[in-house]
């Protein structure tokens, strides 16, 4: 089906399916998708099922993971950093487990409203902290390629949960962002 599908696309922008070049595309194409939507297969609660019960009161940062989606609509990447704050209440998980949630969730066919919303929505249903931020930064290859073409866009989201309702808390979390290492 996929080869298929691909074969007619060539066909259809006057491409011949049989050239060089586009022989092996269609199985190229195949296993790159697979790749893109890999997040399909990953279970975010397992995922996160390694917490630790390690009390904590402060404010747990993990910023700029980077990531790679695919924009549902027009089914183009879109890509950028994501960064996580928590604040824990009895359990706590690796930074792994945190790079490998956005990996579940952007590497589907998405929206980066989703994206940060699942993201904050997991950890709030998985460790129970007294609250999560999430704030998710990224350009668009369909503002970029298409459309009204703003290669310099970029689109910033986020999600607030719990604890990070509160404005202080939440500036504290934004704060943290800018901070040198």
């Amino acid at each position: 089906m996929f080869k298929k599908c691909l074969e007619e696309l060539f066909l259809s922008v006057g491409e011949d399916p049989k050239r060089e070049g586009l022989v092996h595309t269609p199985k190229r194409v195949k296993a790159l998708w697979a790749d893109l939507v890999a997040g399909y297969k990953q279970d975010p609660k397992e995922i996160l099922s390694a917490a630790l019960c390690a009390p904590s009161s402060g404010l747990v940062v993990l910023q700029n993971i980077e990531f790679y989606s695919v924009c549902e609509h027009h089914l183009l990447p879109f890509f950028g950093r994501v960064s996580v704050g928590y604040l824990p209440n009895v359990k706590i998980v690796g930074l792994g487990a945190i790079v490998r949630l956005v990996e579940c969730f952007s590497r589907r066919l998405q929206i980066q409203e989703r994206l940060s919303t699942q993201i904050a929505t997991s950890l709030q249903e998985c460790l129970e902290p007294r609250g999560v931020g999430v704030f998710c930064v990224a350009r668009h290859l369909c503002v970029a390629m298409q459309g009204v073409q703003k290669q310099e866009s970029v689109l910033k989201t986020s999600c607030r949960l719990g604890a990070f309702e509160d404005p202080a808390i939440y500036q504290e979390f934004l704060q943290s962002l800018n901070a040198p290492v």
